[in-house]
C-alpha cells in the first residue's frame, strides 16, 4: 500500500481584480501521485508546474485563500487540515527550498532539536551531526554563520531526527558544485534506504536520475507521466507522453532539441489536454476531452494516443 496518495488534487486561489471583484485562479488540475515507504519519486517540471504546490497541498501550508479540491491520504486516512497539523514535522517533514526557512535567531544545534521525536534531543543532535560531517561547534552557530552547504546539511538533519515517514524536499540542490550536489543526494537515497518514502522537487532530471526510483513530470499544473527512473535513457524511446519525451531529448547530453512554443499559464489552460497546443500528437479531441491516466508499459501516462 502506498503512504501517501494524491487523487486528482486541484488548487485554486481567489484574488481581487479590482474593487470588490473577485476571480478564481485555477493553477492545480488533476494531479496524481503515489509513494510508497523506501522510495523516492523525483517531481520534475518547468516552473509554474506545480511542484512546490504539491509540497505545500501535502503539508497543509498554503495560503488561506486557496480552495483545494480532490484527495490526499497518508497510510491510507485522507489528510484533513486538522491530521496535516498533527502530523506536521512528525510524520511528514519538508526540506525547504531556501535556507531562510532557518530561524535566524536561534543557535543551529537548539533548532534540531526541536525535531526530535524521542530519546535525548541532545545526542540525537549530535550524532546526525557526525553523519553529515558537521563539526561539534557547529551546534552553537547561528544560521548566518553558516555556509549554504552547511545550512542545507542542518535542514535535512532536522528531517532525519524527526523520524518522518514522509520527506518532501523541495528543490534542496540549487547552486551546489557537482561533488556538494552528489553529497546532498546520497543523503536523500540513504534516507529511503532506511525506509522513508522521499518526494525529490527538482528541475535537474539528470540529478534526480542519479537517485529516483520513479519520476513524475508535471505540465501547467497537472500530471503527465509517472515512470521508472530506467525509463530515461538512450533517446527516450521507452517514455510514453510528447512532453516527457521533448523534455528528454531537449536536455544538453541529449539531442538538445527546443520544444516550440510555452507552457500555457494557469490563466490560460486549454479544456482539454494542456499540452494539446504544442502536441503534434493531438487531434482535434484533444483540445476539449481531458486524457484519463492509463497504464502503457509499466508506467502511467495521461495521454489517449500512446501505446
Amino acid at each position: 500500500m502506498s503512504i501517501l496518495e494524491v487523487n486528482d488534487l486541484s488548487i485554486a486561489f481567489k484574488q481581487y481584480a479590482g474593487g470588490l471583484r473577485q476571480r478564481t485562479h485555477q493553477v492545480i488540475s488533476r494531479l496524481n501521485l503515489s509513494m510508497n515507504e523506501g522510495e523516492i519519486v523525483a517531481v520534475v517540471g518547468a516552473s509554474g508546474s506545480g511542484k512546490s504546490l504539491l509540497a505545500h497541498a501535502v503539508l497543509g501550508i498554503l495560503p488561506d485563500h486557496a480552495t483545494v479540491s480532490g484527495t490526499i491520504r497518508f497510510a491510507g486516512e485522507e489528510l484533513t487540515p486538522k491530521r496535516q497539523a498533527a502530523l506536521r514535522g512528525k510524520e511528514l517533514a519538508l526540506v525547504p527550498q531556501s535556507i531562510n526557512f532557518l530561524d535566524p535567531l536561534m543557535r543551529v544545534g537548539t533548532q534540531v532539536r526541536t525535531s526530535v521525536r524521542t530519546g535525548d534531543p541532545v545526542a540525537a543532535q549530535r550524532n546526525v551531526f557526525e553523519r553529515y560531517r558537521l563539526k561539534p561547534e557547529t551546534e552553537k552557530l547561528f544560521p548566518f554563520q553558516l555556509s549554504g552547504g552547511m545550512a542545507r546539511r542542518a535542514l535535512v538533519s532536522m528531517a532525519v531526527v524527526s523520524g518522518a515517514r514522509v520527506i518532501i524536499a523541495d528543490e534542496p540542490t540549487p547552486g551546489l558544485d557537482p561533488a556538494a550536489l552528489t553529497q546532498a543526494l546520497g543523503y536523500f537515497r540513504e534516507l529511503a534506504d532506511q525506509g522513508a518514502a522521499v518526494m525529490l522537487i527538482t528541475h535537474d532530471i539528470e540529478a534526480a536520475l542519479a537517485i529516483a526510483d520513479k519520476i513524475a513530470v508535471f505540465y501547467a499544473g497537472t500530471t503527465v507521466e509517472i515512470a521508472p527512473a530506467a525509463d530515461f535513457s538512450g533517446n527516450g524511446e521507452r517514455l510514453r507522453h510528447p512532453y516527457t519525451e521533448a523534455l528528454w531529448r531537449a536536455l544538453p547530453q541529449n539531442e538538445f532539441l527546443p520544444l516550440p512554443g510555452d507552457q500555457p499559464s494557469s490563466e490560460n489552460l486549454p479544456p482539454g489536454c494542456p499540452f494539446e497546443p504544442r502536441c503534434d500528437k493531438a487531434t482535434s479531441e484533444c483540445a476539449w476531452k481531458p486524457p484519463l491516466m492509463r497504464q502503457v508499459r509499466n508506467g502511467s501516462v495521461w495521454c489517449d494516443h500512446v501505446s
